[in-house]
């Protein structure tokens, strides 16, 4: 979403200015290209041969009188400026249209979207003029990441924290997404479910939850509310997802039946453990006391769902050894599904906890095959095809 973009960055006069260079890094190894505009006090902070070295080609510039011209020339080229880290100076400025140095006079001729990631004291973040400033912002659509909660430069903790750069890039891939999905309440279930034997032992599946992750995070991107009900994983959770924490089958199944009522769609990609322990021990037994273990059944939270008088689009997963795919058409009959995804795990690079994934997209129109690639563009076309379905395609 980024690759061939040109991005002016603004780094004001905070000491994360020095986390500029990696935002850097970040936004050209998506393709973009970057050119810097510095405030006189960020060279307090980060020397410009530093961010000359990371950003180039291109000279870093500063002063308003030394570069003629530049507060036209660098806006009028961009197609997204950024201000990271931004100072309560530099806000309230911007706010009050004040152009004194050559970072605020170009935010003043950009005509094209603004993100700023605010990094300051908890306490001056917190003070109502900075709030009133950034509500000023807001009002004229510019886009705000951060600030986050954590230790700051002072010693103190607070609200403050400049957004991490992958919180930052991802506002970035979000301006240039169509928000083809706004308005939409998207549910995602992802993970695996754990079901105990005891209180140390459990049944499980070797899901690692990065696909359903991936499916929240690209819905999240083109503009819906997103909640994701998630089985244990190690994947972050992406920001500005609702996040509903589970563990077993049946904490799954009653997470989902809160919340599908709300849906206008529902993507179940978390992957069920299909039987759980007749019984689950209070206390770590000997192993000698379960010399077998008796298993039942776990709910189809799917299944469940097909059930509902109304339920919103409705699209399931099908995980299988070889090429059954049939198996998976009959479970999209079976649950009443709009649309399943089948996958062969057997498949180099399709299977758990890979970063890429192949799959076959089902619906009632036919069969889509998708080639091998990283499940975040798995996710895209996935809601591609859900967004044509549900427009009539």
């Amino acid at each position: 979403m980024l690759k061939g973009k040109s991005i002016l960055l603004g780094i004001t006069g905070s000491v994360a200015a020095y986390k500029a260079i990696d935002l850097i890094k970040g936004l050209k190894n998506e393709g973009a290209s970057v050119s810097v505009i510095m405030t006189g006090a960020s060279k307090h902070f980060v020397t410009t041969m530093s961010i000359e070295i990371a950003a180039s080609p291109g000279p870093v510039v500063w002063d308003m009188f030394e570069t003629r011209m530049a507060h036209i020339d660098r806006p009028r080229n961009a197609d997204l400026f950024i201000i990271a880290p931004a100072t309560a100076n530099t806000i309230g400025k911007y706010a009050c249209g004040i152009a004194d140095n050559l970072l605020n006079a170009a935010l003043l001729a950009f005509t094209g979207p603004v993100i700023i990631a605010p990094a300051m004291n908890w306490r001056m973040w917190q003070n109502p003029m900075v709030q009133k400033n950034m509500q000023q912002l807001a009002s004229t659509g510019v886009i705000t990441v951060g600030p986050e909660t954590g230790p700051l430069a002072c010693g103190e903790e607070g609200q403050g924290r400049m957004a991490g750069i992958e919180t930052i890039i991802e506002a970035a891939r979000k301006v240039f997404t169509p928000q083809d999905l706004a308005g939409e309440q998207v549910l995602v279930t992802a993970g695996p479910t754990r079901e105990y034997i005891d209180p140390v032992r459990y049944i499980s599946n070797r899901s690692s939850g990065k696909m359903g992750y991936a499916l929240a995070k690209a819905a999240r991107r083109r503009g819906a509310a997103v909640t994701l009900i998630t089985g244990p994983s190690a994947v972050n959770v992406p920001d500005g997802v609702e996040t509903v924490r589970v563990e077993t089958a049946s904490e799954m199944q009653q997470a989902v039946m809160q919340r599908i009522g709300d849906s206008s769609l529902f993507i179940m990609c978390a992957a069920v453990a299909d039987f759980a322990p007749e019984a689950t021990l209070p206390e770590k037994a000997e192993k000698s006391a379960i010399p077998s273990l008796k298993l039942r059944l776990n709910p189809d939270i799917l299944l469940e769902t097909s059930r509902l008088a109304k339920r919103p689009f409705t699209v399931g997963f099908s995980a299988e050894t070889g090429h059954n795919i049939a198996r998976a058409k009959k479970k999209m009959s079976d649950k009443k599904a709009d649309m399943f995804i089948f996958n062969d795990v057997t498949k180099e690079g399709a299977g758990f906890d890979s970063e890429t994934n192949e799959v076959t997209m089902i619906d009632g129109h036919g069969e889509t095959a998708l080639p091998c690639m990283p499940k975040e563009e798995v996710a895209a076309a996935i809601l591609d095809r859900i967004t044509s379905l549900k427009r009539g395609g």
